[in-house]
């Protein structure tokens, strides 16, 4: 069952096996936040037995692209389109959120975004990566990386 994400009011709703919880609901309210106020779009989530179509797009990305395989389960992800471009998100248990940001036109932006829970080490999988971090009022302090796609997806 899909559930649109209330920034106003933070709920751990679908990541409750999550040992960062309460940080991850956060870092989910957050980008429910952004995309509402950038794009007027309800940030809505799908647990990840719904979603597996999004889940095997952005996992192919990340094996195809640099042979990353998170070794966390999923717990819900979402896929929509604003404006010209088709977004991926992926909620992990351990705290990890990954998305995709992938143009439709030829050139375009497209990259694979890495963020991750305020209270979780970085996973191993992605220790060759640098985080900047970002406060923020609704997820504490957000560990960000990121790189750039390639290919055609």
């Amino acid at each position: 069952m899909s559930y649109a994400v209330d920034f106003g009011t933070v709920s751990t709703v679908g990541l409750e096996s999550s040992p960062v919880a309460d940080a991850l609901a956060g870092l989910r309210a957050n980008e429910a936040r952004y995309f509402k106020n950038k794009y007027d779009h309800t940030f809505t989530v799908e647990p990840a037995g719904e979603a597996q179509s999004t889940i095997a797009w952005v996992s192919r990305i990340l094996e195809e692209e640099r042979g990353l395989v998170i070794s966390s389960p999923p717990l819900e992800a979402t896929a929509f389109q604003v404006e010209n471009i088709r977004m991926a998100y992926v909620f992990y248990q351990s705290g990890l959120s990954i998305n995709v940001m992938y143009t439709i036109d030829d050139g375009g932006k497209r990259a694979v975004g890495f963020k991750l829970s305020d209270g979780m080490d970085v996973p191993e999988e992605l220790g060759a990566f640098k985080f900047a971090r970002q406060k923020s009022k609704l997820a504490g302090t957000i560990r960000g990386s990121y790189f750039v796609i390639k290919k055609e997806y």
